[in-house]
């Protein structure tokens, strides 16, 4: 049984919602507008939110927005829909909705999007949770020590819009510039590829010692590989 949370201004479709899904053994909380909605999730989580996009005080993508913004979207969110645009089931999508349903709904598409949505519900609970990394200093970009001056260590300059990364191993120094331009996303992505690539070079590609040092299980490591555009066997190559 999962706890659902279906917002929808439309009493005949919150009714129509709650008994097919309460047939199916789920507890269901109703919500008419954004504010009930609101108040739902601050009672707690629920395990999927069902949300209406066209509502008269705040629409769906706004709520979703909040909910992002604020950090409480921690649930599936699938989005409903009689008259959204292409354009409106993207952005919701690229916020953080799991999936979009028109209306009206079939009820094997609404099965099967919930069971979709209760599924990465469970995925997302049972991930290991990596713990809190210590505050480090700004990493100094070393050369290996030898005789020859040309080869002397010189000063990097600091990029005035971004932060340089150094990675240092096997008597070689990678450096990476990360852009403070980027937006927040892609900034994260374009750091978590830098990391991965980092430890396949080391761990010559072994996913099971990258898993060990990163503190993923392999699927979920496999994933997020997967996700960032990483091929292990090209790294481990180039690392052994």
């Amino acid at each position: 049984m999962a706890n659902i949370l279906v917002v929808d201004d439309e009493m005949g479709i919150r009714e129509l919602l709650s008994e097919i899904l309460g047939d199916e053994g789920h507890a269901i909380t109703l919500a008419e507008n954004a504010q009930q909605a609101r108040e739902a999730r601050a009672a707690g989580a629920p395990d999927l939110v069902l949300l209406d996009i066209w509502m008269p005080d705040t629409d769906g993508v706004t709520l979703l927005k909040e909910w992002q913004r604020d950090g409480l979207l921690t649930m599936p969110v699938i989005m409903m829909s009689g008259h959204a645009t292409i354009d409106t089931a993207v952005e919701a999508t690229r916020i953080g909705a799991l999936n979009f349903l028109e209306k009206p709904i079939a009820l094997q598409k609404l099965l099967k999007a919930v069971q979709q949505g209760l599924t990465r519900a469970q995925e997302v609970a049972r991930a290991p949770v990596p713990p809190p990394r210590p505050a480090m200093p700004a990493p100094i970009l070393e050369a290996p020590p030898v005789s020859n001056p040309m080869y002397a260590a010189q000063p990097v300059p600091a990029p005035l819009n971004g932060a340089r990364v150094g990675v240092i191993g096997h008597g070689e120094t990678q450096g990476y510039t990360l852009s403070f331009d980027l937006p927040l996303r892609e900034a994260r992505d374009a750091f978590e590829r830098m990391y991965f690539e980092h430890h396949l070079g080391r761990e010559g590609g072994s996913m099971t010692r990258v898993a060990e040092k990163t503190g993923l299980e392999r699927t979920h490591l496999y994933r997020k590989l997967k996700q960032l555009g990483v091929e292990p066997g090209k790294l481990g190559k180039r690392g052994g």
